[in-house]
C-alpha cells in the first residue's frame, strides 16, 4: 500500500507533466494545447460525459449532469494553465464569449418552452389528440396524419414536443397493435426532424445557425422540398406495412380552456417580434422572444383577474346541464400562473445545452476544432464534409456537432450552410438515439419503439437522407454560386 507522501509525489509528478508548458505553441492570446496533457484530458472527460449522455435511457442518469461536470473540469484546467502563464484574462474572455452564446440560446428556448407549456395547460394538445382519436380513421390514415402533422407542427413548436404529442395519439389508437405503434413512432421521428430542418424554430441546430447569422430567416424555407423528400420516401415505403383497420376511439371529449387560441396567436406574434427585430433592427432574436414573454405575462394577469367573473357570467347564461358542469369545473380550477409554466420548462435540456456549449467551446479554445476544420473543410470537399456531419449526428446528438461546425466557422456559401443545416437536422433520424425526439419516444413507447426496431428501418431512412441531399443540390443550386 502506498504511503501518503508517495501518493502526493505521484500526483505532483502527474500535475507537472499535465501542466507543463514545454510542448505548447502560443499565438498571442491563444495557446495550442492539442498536443498537451490538458488537451488529452479534456477530450477524455468530454468522451466519458457523452457516453453517459448516450446511456441515459439505460442508467437513468439525467443527461445534464455529466456534461455540466465535464464543462467545469475542462474550463478549470484551461483557467489554471492560463493563470499560471499570466494569461488569465484571455481564458476568462473566451469563457464569457461561450457563456454569452449560451445565454442567447437559453432565453430563446425558455420563452418557447413556456409558450408550449401554456398551450398544453390550456389543453390545446389534448383537444387535438381527442379529436383525432374519435374520428374513426383507419390506422394507415392515422399513420399519415400524425406524420404530416409532425412535419408541419415541428417548424413552429420544437420537434421534441411535437413527437411526444403525436406519439400519445398513436399509443391511444394503436392499443395492442405494437407493429403499428412502432412504425408510426419511426415515422413521427423522421417527420418531426425533417419538419424542424426548414425553420429556425424547428430545431436547436437551425436556431443556432440563424442566431449566428449564417443563413437569413426566409432562406431556411428553401429546405422545405428537400425536407419533405426526406420525410415522404420512408413514409411511403413504411405505409405499405400498415393495416387499414379502423381505429377505435374511447369517446373522450376534451374542451380547451379559456385563452388557448389567443396564446397560440401571441406565440405567433412573439415569433414575428424575434424575426422582425433580427431582420430589420439587427438585434438578436432573443430580444423579440423575451418581449413576447412579457406580453404573455400580461395576458396571464388578464386571465387570472377575470377568471371568476368570466365563469360566473357564463354559468348565469347557460341552461344546458352538461355545459353547466363543464364551466363549473373550469371555473373552480387554479388560475393561470405564468411562472408555473416557466418552472415546467425542460430544465434538464436547458442545462444540457449549457454543458455542451461550454464543453465544445473549451475544446475549440484548446485548438481541436481548428484541427478538425482543417481536416474536413480544407482537405475535403465541403459537400462531403457536410454530409459526414449528418452521419455523425445519428451517433452523437446534432447539437454539439452543429455547435462545433459553427465554432469552426468554415468559409462556405449559403448553399453549403443550408446543406449542413439539413444534414444535421435529418441525419439524426437514422438511429433512434440520434435525436431528442427518438430518445423521448423510446421512453414513451417503452418496449415497443426500441433502438433495434428503428435500426431495422435505418436503410429506408438513409434512402430518404440521400434523396434529400440530392434534392437540395439540384433544387437549391442557385445558393451554391
Amino acid at each position: 500500500m502506498l504511503k501518503l507522501p508517495k501518493v502526493l509525489s505521484v500526483i505532483l509528478m502527474l500535475c507537472t507533466v499535465l501542466f507543463s508548458s514545454s510542448l505548447l505553441a502560443s499565438t498571442g492570446d491563444h495557446i495550442d494545447l492539442t498536443s498537451h496533457g490538458i488537451g488529452y484530458a479534456a477530450v477524455l472527460f468530454f468522451a466519458i460525459a457523452y457516453c453517459l449522455v448516450m446511456l441515459e435511457d439505460v442508467i437513468h442518469l439525467r443527461k445534464s449532469k455529466p456534461v455540466l461536470v465535464a464543462a467545469g473540469i475542462i474550463w478549470g484546467m484551461i483557467g489554471f494553465y492560463y493563470s499560471q502563464n499570466g494569461m488569465s484574462h484571455e481564458a476568462e474572455a473566451a469563457f464569457r464569449h461561450n457563456l454569452l452564446e449560451y445565454a442567447e440560446l437559453f432565453f430563446f428556448l425558455l420563452v418557447a418552452m413556456t409558450y408550449i407549456n401554456a398551450m398544453e395547460e390550456r389543453k390545446l394538445f389534448d383537444s387535438l389528440r381527442a379529436w383525432m382519436v374519435n374520428k374513426g380513421f383507419t390506422l394507415r390514415l392515422i399513420f399519415w396524419l400524425t406524420g404530416i402533422l409532425a412535419f408541419f407542427i415541428s417548424p413552429i413548436a420544437d420537434n421534441l414536443t411535437t413527437a411526444l404529442l403525436m406519439c400519445a395519439i398513436v399509443m391511444k389508437v394503436g392499443g395492442k397493435n405494437t407493429k403499428f405503434i412502432a412504425l408510426a413512432c419511426i415515422n413521427i421521428v423522421v417527420a418531426a426532424n425533417a419538419g424542424g430542418a426548414f425553420s429556425p424554430f424547428g430545431d436547436i441546430t437551425t436556431l443556432m445557425v440563424w442566431q449566428k447569422g449564417m443563413v437569413e430567416f426566409t432562406t431556411f424555407f428553401a429546405l422545405f422540398v428537400p425536407s419533405a423528400v426526406n420525410f415522404l420516401i420512408p413514409a411511403v415505403i413504411m405505409s405499405f406495412f400498415i393495416s387499414k383497420e379502423v381505429a377505435q376511439g374511447d369517446g373522450e371529449v376534451v374542451h380547451m380552456k379559456r385563452g388557448a387560441r389567443r396564446i397560440v396567436g401571441l406565440f405567433l406574434v412573439t415569433i414575428f417580434f424575434a424575426v422582425a427585430g433580427h431582420s430589420f433592427l439587427g438585434m438578436p432574436p432573443v430580444l423579440g422572444m423575451m418581449t413576447g414573454l412579457g406580453v404573455l405575462q400580461f395576458f396571464a394577469f388578464f386571465l387570472r383577474k377575470t377568471q371568476k367573473n368570466h365563469y360566473e357570467f357564463a354559468l348565469e347564461h347557460t341552461v344546458d346541464k352538461k355545459e353547466h358542469e363543464r364551466l363549473r369545473g373550469l371555473g373552480d380550477g387554479a388560475p393561470f400562473d405564468i411562472f408555473h409554466k416557466v418552472a415546467k420548462a425542460e430544465w434538464d435540456t436547458l442545462l444540457f445545452f449549457y454543458g455542451v456549449v461550454l464543453c465544445v467551446g473549451g475544446l475549440g479554445f484548446i485548438g481541436y476544432l481548428g484541427m478538425i476544420s482543417e481536416a474536413m473543410y480544407s482537405n475535403w470537399d465541403a459537400t462531403y464534409a457536410n454530409i459526414t456531419v449528418g452521419v455523425l449526428s445519428a451517433i452523437v446528438d446534432n447539437i454539439p456537432v452543429m455547435f462545433a461546425v459553427l465554432s469552426m466557422e468554415p468559409d462556405m456559401n449559403t448553399g453549403q450552410w443550408l446543406l449542413v443545416t439539413l444534414t444535421a437536422g435529418v441525419g439524426g433520424s437514422m438511429l433512434s438515439i440520434g435525436s431528442a425526439a427518438g430518445v423521448a419516444l423510446m421512453g414513451q413507447a417503452r418496449g415497443i419503439y426500441t433502438f433495434g426496431v428503428h435500426l431495422k428501418w435505418a436503410p429506408v431512412i438513409a434512402l430518404g437522407y440521400v434523396a434529400s441531399i440530392y434534392t437540395h443540390l439540384w433544387f437549391n443550386a442557385v445558393y451554391f454560386n
